[in-house]
């Protein structure tokens, strides 16, 4: 197969991916965002500044498909916020390596969050920096860091981004 076609399509499915992780969010509760991961994944959030300097603390840091799980289920059950959603506006995927069964790809957002009582405000912005493991017809996600373009970060980023 010409490696076009199959970045081409690899591309197709880290969009398809891309587009239910953020409906899941979105509309969701996010018990299925675990989901979208390998069981051994990484998701961190950062700021622009500490991802240039290589600086690995983040905002957020699992490293596990179970501390994801255990992140929702706090959010859920223990934590008391204010009543939001979300609306995500992303960018088209760039795929940048292809290797095996696992890609490289960098893609940008923009977060709203929506107040019940309140205002809609730009809530984040910034590129989140993958690798996806290709299983079958199917995009997981092996490592996900959020790279924020501000270092000004909202109390209420408990919810995944």
């Amino acid at each position: 197969m010409n490696i076009h076609v199959r970045q081409a399509e690899v591309s197709a499915l880290i969009s398809a991916a891309q587009a239910r992780y953020v409906r899941e969010i979105d509309d969701g509760d996010c018990t299925a965002w675990p989901n979208f991961f390998v069981d051994d994944c990484f998701y961190t959030i950062t700021s622009a500044d500490n991802y240039a300097q290589n600086l690995e603390a983040g905002l957020v840091w699992l490293d596990s498909k179970d501390m994801l799980r255990d992140r929702i289920l706090s959010l859920l059950e223990a934590n008391v916020y204010e009543r939001h959603s979300y609306r995500h506006m992303i960018g088209q995927p760039f795929v940048d390596e292809l290797e095996g069964g696992e890609v490289d790809s960098e893609t940008s957002f923009m977060v709203a969050r929506i107040t019940r009582e309140g205002p809609t405000d730009l809530f984040a912005t910034g590129r989140y920096i993958d690798r996806y493991r290709i299983v079958g017809d199917e995009a997981k996600i092996v490592s996900r860091t959020v790279v924020l373009d501000s270092n000004q970060i909202d109390t209420l980023l408990g919810f995944p981004l």
